[in-house]
């Protein structure tokens, strides 16, 4: 029972960690748009 509990605590830690990820990623990727956009609409 205590092994499936760390498992699980780690489990939910791991999904956290990646989505973070993601959401950082994603602003990243917004920003690079939004700059790839002025230059093309600066032409």
């Amino acid at each position: 029972m205590e092994l499936y509990l760390i498992l699980k605590i780690i489990f939910v830690i791991g999904i956290l960690v990646a989505l973070y990820a993601i959401l950082r990623n994603l602003d990243i990727i917004k920003i690079i748009l939004i700059y790839f956009k002025d230059k093309l609409f600066r032409k």
